[in-house]
């Protein structure tokens, strides 16, 4: 969930589950995003391509629903979407209205923790869950305001949800990349200087990309990473460990 174009993380990730040989569903928001996913999607060659917007009531029960009806189970889930309105994201934490904070932690935490619900019964050999998180969670980055909170959440969320499906097999990750030009991105005031500043501090001194954070987290799909669970994994050339 949350591919909205060539640039969204979510795809950098398809890609890479795609090379690893994954069947794939893919969604997409709504009609007027359809025309940019579908081609991405026919790409992928995606047996499965559904709208989900997850203020919708019922959408994201009816792909869950399919994904058990054609494949009868499921190996992972990405979750690579967050939401806050403008008035919420750019004004201050302590001004946050009531429904500006409660549309951005449903739509960028909660649904994460509805999806893993949903998702847990068709993993029956286990599995793997995904979401996106970023630094702004741990730390105060300047304009990410709300969305730092609601991030928090989110992987606070990871902990529990790995702690709880762990006996079962599943493991749960908040992937935690560097700065990227998204799509999502682009609502962040000042985010080029935020960019700017990533790329001259990280020690790797060079900026992450989408196909770096998909081989990443394909990676932790894999057996090979199958008692790695329940924590953040930073994508950022090291950025993160930097004051």
């Amino acid at each position: 969930m949350g591919i909205a174009n060539d640039q969204s993380i979510a795809w950098g990730c398809a890609k890479a589950f795609r090379a690893l040989g994954a069947d794939l569903a893919v969604t997409y928001l709504n009609d007027r995003a359809k025309k940019h996913v579908e081609p991405l999607a026919q790409a992928l060659e995606a047996s499965i391509f559904m709208p989900l917007d997850v203020m919708t009531e019922g959408q994201t029960e009816e792909v869950f629903a399919r994904v058990d009806r054609d494949w009868g189970q499921l190996d992972f889930l990405l979750h690579s979407i967050a939401f806050s309105p403008k008035e919420a994201l750019h004004g201050r934490v302590v001004d946050v209205g009531r429904d500006g904070f409660l549309k951005t932690m449903e739509v960028s935490c909660w649904s994460f923790m509805r999806m893993a619900h949903l998702a847990e019964p068709l993993m029956k050999n286990g599995g793997t869950m995904f979401t996106m998180t970023y630094y702004g969670s741990q730390m105060v980055v300047e304009n990410y305001n709300v969305m730092g909170v609601a991030k928090a959440a989110l992987e606070a969320s990871v902990r529990y949800i790995a702690a709880e499906l762990g006996p079962k097999g599943i493991r749960v990750h908040a992937i935690s990349p560097g700065p990227l030009a998204t799509r999502a991105a682009s609502g962040i005031p000042e985010f080029d200087e935020l960019m700017d500043k990533a790329q001259s501090k990280a020690p790797s001194r060079s900026l992450v990309s989408i196909d770096d954070v998909g081989n990443a987290t394909a990676f932790l799909a894999l057996d090979g990473a199958k008692l790695i669970t329940g924590s953040v994994l930073y994508i950022d050339g090291g950025y993160h460990i930097i004051d």
